[in-house]
């Protein structure tokens, strides 16, 4: 029986990790990336390209090495916890390299339009058709995998800002960022608080005259590095905090979020207590240290058993 064929569209991390995937389950994968290299939005380029992620040169990952590897492949060891886009670039590289994957990829090829084949209630399958070079190419495959990534438009409603249009200073989306040079002795406003602005609004703090931020519905603030040290979302992430999620009553919930939360700094304090805080629960029920976790088990059975 002749294996499969798979469409892959994007050599990011999704598409890598989908080219192995494949491979490992004895498909037959080919994968379409419309730039001349592999890592998708973690690659830096100097310029915005049309189509393309684009981030900033200092973009440091969120969430530590131990939890964002592969789970079949480690990062190596002499890698720092959270990686610079450069170094979470180079473990794709390797990455890719140790499993053969490059040679599944078709670089500087665009796919145009997928559209089902005229039998597709009886043969599943899937017409692609892609352009390189000038030239238009049609394949047949039996499953087409989109793995191009969410973070190609960028969002700029300009309309919610009156009077924009009379502003005589700079304004652009984040997608736009680089550096920090040339905001030297300027007042800059940062619009939300995500972790692009954060991160944008910290770097600018060292170059600039003054950095406002402006946020809407506040944010819970965290660091990377937690209890004694380690990265944060390998003391939180663990099927004791999942279970506390399905266990305890939001109330509870809700009362050991906030003591969580404003154990670093009191967020009252600087206006940014989110005003919905329930829409945090799912989030917020992991970052609940084990010391915090025991106490209000213990409080909550006594209270059961009163």
């Amino acid at each position: 029986m002749m294996a499969k064929k798979v469409a892959v569209i994007g050599a990011g991390v999704s598409g890598l990790i989908s080219l192995k995937c494949c491979v490992d389950e004895g498909l037959e994968p080919t994968c379409f990336e419309r730039t001349e290299d592999i890592g998708g939005l973690w690659r830096f380029k100097e310029n915005v390209e049309d189509g393309r992620a684009s981030i900033y040169h200092s973009v440091i990952t969120n969430t530590s090495k131990e939890m964002s590897c592969f789970s079949d492949f480690p990062m190596p060891e002499d890698f720092p916890n959270f990686l610079h886009n450069s170094k979470l670039l180079e473990y794709f590289r390797i990455f890719a390299k140790k499993f053969d994957l490059l040679k599944y990829i078709q670089f500087q090829t665009t796919v145009i339009s997928v559209k089902k084949r005229p039998d597709f209630a009886s043969s599943g399958q899937w017409e692609v058709y892609t352009q390189s070079n000038g030239k238009e190419q049609r394949a047949v495959f039996d499953a087409v995998m989109v793995c191009s990534g969410h973070h190609i438009q960028p969002h700029l409603p300009l309309k919610s800002f009156p009077g924009i249009e009379r502003f005589q200073g700079q304004y652009f989306h984040s997608r736009q960022y680089k550096h920090p040079v040339g905001f030297e002795g300027k007042r800059v406003l940062v619009v939300g608080i995500g972790n692009s602005a954060a991160d944008i609004a910290s770097e600018l703090s060292k170059t600039a005259a003054q950095v406002f931020i402006s946020t809407r519905h506040g944010s819970w603030v965290l660091s990377r590095i937690s209890e004694d040290g380690y990265p944060w979302d390998m003391v939180f992430h663990t099927r004791f905090s999942s279970m506390l999620r399905n266990v305890l009553p939001r109330t509870v919930v809700k009362w050991m979020m906030e003591q969580q939360m404003n154990r670093w700094f009191n967020h009252e304090n600087y206006g940014l207590v989110p005003q919905n805080k329930y829409c945090y629960f799912s989030f917020c029920c992991m970052l609940i240290p084990a010391k915090v976790a025991w106490c209000c088990l213990s409080l909550l059975r006594s209270h059961l058993l009163w």
